[in-house]
This record gives C-alpha cells, sequence and structure tokens, in this order.
C-alpha cells in the first residue's frame, strides 16, 4: 500500500494578518516560504519518492508545494491541481480580522461560525469581487459556494479521494497533498473515521508533513508529524 503525507501550506500574509482567507488567492508570509523549504527538507531527509502530488489551486498551497520539492531537489514530480483541495469557502468573513469579528459579533458566535461542523458563516454577496464565478479557475465548477461548512468542505473533497487519490494509494503509489487546514481535517476526518465533535478539536499546524501508514482497506495503521 502506498504511503500518504499531508502538509498544509505554510502562514500566509493573511495568516499573519490573523484574517479570515477562504478562497481568497493570499500568498505566503516571508515566515510561510521558510516552513515550506523546512518541510522539503523533512520530507528529503523521510527518503520516501512520490509518485504523484496533489494541491488546491490557491497560490498559498501551490508555492508550498514548489518550495518543498525544491528543497527535495524533486521539482519534475507529477502534480494535479484541484479546486477540490481548496481551504473551506468562509463567506462574507473574508478578508475580516478575527479578533474584531469577535469583538463585532461576540466570541461565541464567531467560535460557531469557525468551529462548528455543519454551521455555514455569512453568505459571501454575490456581487461581491471575491465570488469566484469572477474567476477563470473556477468556470467550470457548478453550483460554486458563497460559504461552507466543515461538512459541505468534506463533501466536495470526498470525490477527488474516492476517484483517484485512493486508487493511487491502492495501486501502491505514494501521495503527497499539499492543501489547507480545513480541506486536511476532512480528510483526516474521512481516514480516522472521527465524529463531528472529534474533528472540531484537530488543528493541523501549518507545513508540518504528516505521514500515514494504511492497511490495504484505506485505514492508518500509524500515523506522526514529521
Amino acid at each position: 500500500m502506498g504511503k500518504l503525507i499531508i502538509l498544509r501550506h505554510g502562514e500566509s500574509q493573511w495568516n499573519l494578518e490573523n484574517r479570515f482567507t477562504g478562497w481568497v488567492d493570499v500568498d505566503l508570509s516571508t515566515k510561510g516560504v521558510e516552513e515550506a523549504v523546512s518541510a522539503g527538507k523533512k520530507l528529503r531527509n523521510l527518503g520516501i519518492e512520490f509518485h504523484h502530488t496533489y494541491t488546491s489551486v490557491l497560490k498559498r498551497a501551490i508555492k508550498t508545494h514548489f518550495f518543498a520539492l525544491e528543497a527535495m531537489e524533486r521539482l519534475w514530480y507529477p502534480v494535479s491541481r484541484s479546486w477540490r483541495l481548496n481551504e473551506r469557502h468562509y463567506g462574507a468573513l473574508q478578508g475580516l480580522n478575527k479578533e474584531e469579528t469577535a469583538k463585532q459579533y461576540g466570541e461565541a458566535q464567531v467560535k460557531i461560525w469557525r468551529r462548528s461542523y455543519d454551521t455555514l458563516p455569512p453568505l459571501l454577496d454575490a456581487s461581491s469581487e471575491m465570488n469566484p464565478k469572477y474567476d477563470r479557475r473556477y468556470q467550470s465548477v457548478s453550483p460554486l459556494p458563497l460559504a461552507e461548512s466543515l461538512r459541505t468542505t468534506i463533501e466536495r473533497v470526498m470525490p477527488l479521494w474516492n476517484d483517484e487519490i485512493a486508487m493511487r494509494l491502492k495501486r501502491d503509489e505514494n501521495i503527497l497533498i499539499v492543501a489547507h487546514g480545513n480541506s486536511l481535517r476532512g480528510l483526516v476526518k474521512h481516514l480516522k473515521n472521527m465524529s463531528p465533535e472529534e474533528v472540531l478539536e484537530l488543528n493541523i499546524p501549518t507545513a508540518s508533513p504528516w505521514l500515514f501508514e494504511l492497511d490495504s482497506n484505506l485505514v492508518p495503521v500509524s500515523d506522526q508529524y514529521l
């Protein structure tokens, strides 16, 4: 059975500024670049050769993938990019400072928006320039979200997993996925059969490679951060 490593992107500029990011295409911070390089060095030291790699279509994941593979001296690895690995869409919260939003709406309400399994944040105004329908990357995607819960994020991640990534792993291919906190949390929920309550406590740190050893049914027999 192939090995799976998941990697959340390095710190983004909006992570640094404590803002809701979602599908907004924010770049890595200087620290985020350094984190990506460090992750690549850890992967190089691990000595696993990857047969295929995956990223979202957002540049903080794409650049983390690039800097990590450059540190591995493996820029030639095949890569597929999919919107299904994008971060959770935070709707009208995108771009807002998390601390200021908590002061305006109350910490309890913001915690529900951030951590509840199936509660949507406020919807993005359809006329907003952040509406993904105006972005060429998503012209073939329908319907497009104006906000997502963790549950709906998982629902759009799973077809990519079931139809492609799982099949590669069963062919003994080693796979690297570079994506985002919530899309990866959803994948881990599936792998570990976590309850909605359990996954709410799961936090995946930036640029920390997480190795999964899987059995023939793709159930983890062991997992560890490098």
